[in-house]
């Protein structure tokens, strides 16, 4: 729950410096910028004119994905599945608290090669693709099989 709260607390403190300081593009690098921007969609803008129905959608769905991260992670005795399940669902808090509080959430990372622009995002979206990377990484992973009395190791594999 730690690490939930911190992915929501530290998003919430760069859209807040974001929003109070970034009123123009500010080039990082070749590959980056911070540029100021507000989705009141899902990825890539979807379902930006949806209006005040939509973005309430958004709220109550995203919600219940984070609730069922944050249950699936109470019970995962794994640090290598609760981790990215936290991540996840502080994303989701974090973009859930900027829908509710301003109607569309707060993005400012500008990643780009040349004249091509990834759609611009913030640190709730990056926790969001690390934790979903991170947890079908973890779980697709072939586990090594376990012996108990009811399934003893192969001769020869002790």
């Amino acid at each position: 729950m730690g690490l939930t709260l911190a992915v929501l607390a530290i998003d919430q403190a760069t859209k807040h410096l974001a929003r109070s300081y970034l009123s123009e593009t500010t080039s990082l690098g070749p590959f980056l910028d911070l540029r100021l921007g507000f989705n009141t969609g899902v990825s890539f803008g979807l379902f930006a004119g949806a209006g005040d129905l939509g973005r309430w959608i958004l709220v109550a769905g995203t919600l219940a994905v984070a609730l069922w991260m944050l249950v699936w992670m109470w019970r995962e005795p794994r640090l290598a599945v609760g981790a990215p399940l936290a991540l996840i669902a502080g994303g989701a808090l974090g973009n859930i608290v900027d829908r509710v509080r301003m109607g569309g959430v707060t993005d400012f990372i500008d990643a780009h090669v040349a004249d091509f622009h990834w759609p611009t995002f913030n640190l709730a979206d990056t926790a969001i693709t690390v934790g979903v990377a991170w947890l079908l990484l973890t779980t697709l992973r072939p586990q090594a099989p376990t012996s108990s009395p009811s399934n003893p190791p192969a001769k020869g594999h002790r």
